[in-house]
């Protein structure tokens, strides 16, 4: 009888992880950071989702003479942006999912 407890403390655990994860989720999708390159020349935003919303560039460094280091700012800025949200993610599920990363399941956000 002990165990059948212990299971269905379990499962009311697990339910209750779920819920806060998609709520978790769904408030990642509204949150944003922004990373920036070339002191603030390039400007890439990404939600906690990882999904980018923008990317600006400051007209006066856009040079037809050097495309390549315009495309380098903007790969620096969107990979900042990118490691930002990761973190915004991790903090983020780290609180509900606790010690779960240590598992080895490679979920998101753990």
């Amino acid at each position: 009888m002990g165990n059948r407890r212990n299971v269905n403390k379990m499962m009311q655990q697990v339910q209750q992880m779920q819920q806060q994860m998609q709520q978790a989720q769904e408030e990642l999708a509204n949150e944003t950071v922004t990373a920036s390159a070339g002191g603030g020349a390039v400007k890439a935003t990404m939600t906690g989702a990882m999904e980018l919303v923008s990317i600006e560039i400051d007209p006066e460094v856009v040079d037809p003479e050097d495309v390549e280091m315009l495309q380098d700012m903007v790969l620096a800025a969107v990979n900042e942006a990118m490691t930002s949200s990761q973190e915004l993610a991790n903090k983020k599920m780290g609180g509900i999912t606790g010690g779960l990363g240590d598992l080895g399941l490679n979920l998101p956000g753990l």
